[in-house]
């Protein structure tokens, strides 16, 4: 017994230095009202709207009446909307000078310190939910989350990713011998290993399986765009998770290896940093969404990077740009991803500008963080503001369908019915 002596000590430290929710437990029922609320899937903006919630959920938008005693937080001259929800995030770690040495440098235990951290600043952002891309650090985070431990998004975790020996998803730019890895950490190659590696992963926490169909930018492999994953691997790859009712999706920069995912089945290209027509119209012909990733572009910190990894980001990110305009104006589907981690966390909500810079409107940049994110995630109890869904709302001033910025500036987070954000008081 005495090895766990030191759990309660450690476990009051988490508490401090995590930021455990300090709002305390949400009312059986409270009622929510603001001046204006976004429908996103009709795109009307209603006006002096109370949502009332039950427990963890919406019971009612308008009702005709509110319950006797029912307490009434009055939001103020603010849009609420539903949580926004950001599928492309690692809140185990943030690029900085240290980054290429963390691997050989860090334990387990620092990435989930550094996963609560940052996933209490992505919360206060307005971002109720994510996709995290983290390995085991998430996985926990997910179940801490839940156990109400954390301040949080809820996490859809893909534990390990899978890539080939040498790839931009193994661990590269070390000496032979250190950290060479296998199957259950992700590095599989040929059909059946990658196959066991799938199985692995969702055995121990993956919701969804990540894989490098292609090379990347911050790693020490070959050319950013080349193919790394066959077909017939990402194939393999694709009916397994299906199996086990979990989707893939796919980091890739490179055109045949975009094509080559899309082909197998993914559900989603995560980058799609290289889109030629035959891209995009397999992408719109398979349903395909892209989680493009477009503001680090305006944010990476160059300067921390080694030469060849510079000359990598430098190369593609113009072209991921152009890509990503050419994908919005065919209609390919978008749902909303930033590679938070690549830049600062809690900065998510400014990928909602660049998209509308780059030709989407506010209301569908709006609803590729909200209903679109929802139908890639596969969960229908979020991403709308009605009865049943999940009480994970947040208000931010002005009108976004007029200033897409507001969304940078949430004034209030609510998830599960719990008020985890509001203003400060005057004065």
């Amino acid at each position: 017994m005495d090895r766990f002596a030191h759990l309660p000590t450690l476990a009051c430290a988490l508490a401090l230095v995590l930021g455990a929710p300090s709002s305390g437990h949400a009312q059986s029922t409270r009622a929510f009202h603001a001046a204006r609320m976004l429908d996103v899937r009709s795109g009307e903006m209603l006006t002096d709207v109370t949502v009332l919630v039950e427990g963890d959920r919406i019971a009612a938008v308008n009702p005709a009446r509110l319950p006797s005693g029912v307490e009434v937080v009055d939001m103020g001259d603010v849009t609420l909307l539903p949580g926004f929800m950001d599928l492309h995030t690692h809140l185990a770690g943030q690029l900085g000078p240290n980054s290429f040495t963390a691997p050989v440098t860090e334990t387990l235990a620092d990435q989930a310190f550094h996963a609560a951290h940052y996933a209490r600043i992505t919360v206060m952002a307005g971002f109720t939910t994510v996709r995290d891309f983290g390995g085991d650090a998430t996985v926990a985070l997910k179940h801490a989350q839940e156990r109400g431990e954390v301040l949080s998004p809820r996490v859809v975790p893909s534990r390990n990713t899978l890539g080939i020996t040498g790839g931009h998803c193994d661990i590269t730019g070390f000496a032979p011998g250190v950290l060479e890895t296998g199957p259950e950490d992700g590095i599989a190659d040929g059909p059946w290993e990658v196959v066991k590696a799938v199985r692995y992963q969702i055995k121990h926490g993956a919701e969804v399986i990540k894989t490098c169909a292609t090379a990347g930018v911050l790693s020490f492999e070959g050319p950013v765009g080349a193919q790394q994953y066959s077909f017939e691997e990402l194939k393999a790859m694709v009916d397994e998770a299906a199996r086990h009712g979990v989707k893939v999706a796919a980091h890739a920069h490179g055109t045949e290896g975009i094509k080559a995912a899309v082909r197998a089945g993914v559900a989603s290209i995560e980058h799609g940093s290289i889109l030629d027509d035959e891209a995009i119209e397999l992408m719109k012909e398979h349903g395909t969404y892209l989680v493009p990733t477009t503001y680090l572009a305006e944010r990476i910190p160059l300067d921390v990077l080694p030469p060849p990894v510079r000359a990598k980001a430098e190369t593609v990110l113009p072209q991921a740009r152009e890509s990503l305009r050419r994908a919005i104006a065919a209609g390919v589907k978008i749902a909303f991803g930033t590679d938070a981690a690549v830049y600062p966390h809690g900065e998510n909500a400014k990928e909602f500008e660049v998209l509308v810079r780059l030709g989407m409107s506010p209301l569908e940049a709006l609803r590729t963080a909200t209903l679109y994110a929802a139908d890639l995630l596969g969960k229908d109890d979020r991403g709308i503001i009605e009865p049943g869904r999940l009480a994970d709302l947040v208000a931010v001033p002005g009108n976004p369908l007029d200033d897409i910025t507001a969304t940078e500036r949430v004034a209030w987070v609510v998830q599960g019915g719990k008020i985890v954000k509001r203003p400060h008081p005057a004065g």
